[in-house]
């Protein structure tokens, strides 16, 4: 399966970076080069990397949202996980690095608690 990556600017500076199908060794450069992107376009107040509609991620896929977020730390800007989903959410669990992407609740299905803004 293929990545695609859509970004969204969203009030208050922020922008929404979100990717959907697998991340992996094959895709994970393509969430580095999003981050990338923003930041050469300008500097947002946040970067929301929204994975709810992520199904895999492997340990190079990991490895790129560390450097994303290391890419944007060095710029002054914070990146977060939004609505991970429940594998993305065990993984960044599994690996320790929940704390470090804002400690995200995992997506669900048809919770309203957890609906993207503006559904």
């Amino acid at each position: 399966m293929s990545l695609s990556i859509v970004k969204t600017a969203l009030p208050d500076g922020v922008v929404q970076i979100a990717p959907r199908g697998e991340i992996d060794v094959d895709t994970a450069y393509e969430v580095r080069e999003a981050v990338v992107e923003v930041l050469n376009q300008g500097r947002p107040s946040r970067i929301e990397l929204n994975m709810r509609l992520v199904t895999f991620i492997d340990s190079v896929g990991i490895s790129a949202l560390v450097a994303g977020f290391q890419t944007a730390e060095v710029s002054g800007v914070k990146l977060v996980v939004t609505q991970p989903s429940r594998f993305v959410h065990r993984q960044l669990w599994v690996t320790g690095l929940l704390g470090l992407f804002g400690a995200p609740e995992p997506y669900y299905a048809g919770s309203d608690a957890q609906a993207p803004s503006g559904a």
